[in-house]
């Protein structure tokens, strides 16, 4: 347990000295908190509370509940994925409803309705690929605008020492209604640290490239987020 801790810190410490440029540019930092819930073999349910600026929203505020259907884990997700916490990554097929309540600052609020199909692919040396289609139904003042974004996700395993850390990058282009066009990329580069069987942090550093208004508009944001695992199956 004290080499994993010692093994733990150093990782920490290391993407910290990483993202320290980027925090020289005074980019957002976005933290959040997902809390996962078990059910039962199909089933899983999540609380997300996050802050964030996608498609060059303004930074804000958004917490709401998820729902994930799945299907039967696949032995070579589940071999490609062991160390990993989140159990939908271990399914071929994720279905996923949600609702989130978004504050901004001196904005109005919005509620959102999303709605997300996730496949996940085992490849070769170890890789893990997902393609995260997604619609965000959003209503803002009696107006309702949406969006859809594809979010395609390589991630791999790596040993240092007894402890196994999961770096990913990841690229996500965006449609939005309002602008008629895709009008926002954004790329993430970041690493899964599991600690124990019950919590996961995800240190990661994100670049958006968003052209829905005159000009181009870059967006850099560091984010950190904790991912807590629980199960409500009977046992």
């Amino acid at each position: 347990m004290a080499q994993l801790h010692r093994t733990f810190r150093r990782e920490v410490i290391f993407l910290g000295l990483a993202l320290l440029p980027a925090c020289a540019q005074n980019v957002q930092f976005l933290p959040e908190v997902d809390t996962y819930v078990r059910l039962n073999s199909v089933l899983q349910t999540y609380l997300e509370a996050k802050s964030d600026q996608d498609a060059g929203d303004p930074l804000q505020a958004g917490i709401g509940p998820s729902l994930q259907l799945y299907l039967k884990p696949l032995v070579t997700l589940k071999e490609v994925t062991v160390f990993d916490l989140d159990n939908s990554k271990k399914r071929l097929f994720v279905l996923e409803t949600g609702y989130r309540y978004i504050a901004a600052p001196d904005t109005p609020t919005t509620n959102r309705m999303l709605n997300c199909a996730t496949f996940n692919f085992p490849l070769r040396a170890g890789f893990h690929l997902s393609d995260r289609s997604r619609a965000d139904l959003d209503w803002t003042s009696g107006n309702f605008t949406w969006r859809y974004r594809n979010k395609l996700t390589v991630e791999r395993t790596f040993a240092v020492s007894s402890y196994h850390l999961i770096p990913y990058a990841a690229v996500e282009p965006y449609y939005e209604s309002k602008f008629g066009k895709w009008s926002t990329t954004a790329l993430y580069a970041g690493c899964l640290l599991p600690v124990g069987h019950h919590v996961e942090f995800n240190p990661y550093y994100e670049h958006e490239n968003n052209t829905g208004g005159r000009a181009n508009h870059p967006e850099n944001a560091v984010g950190l987020a904790v991912y807590l695992f629980f199960s409500g199956e009977n046992k």
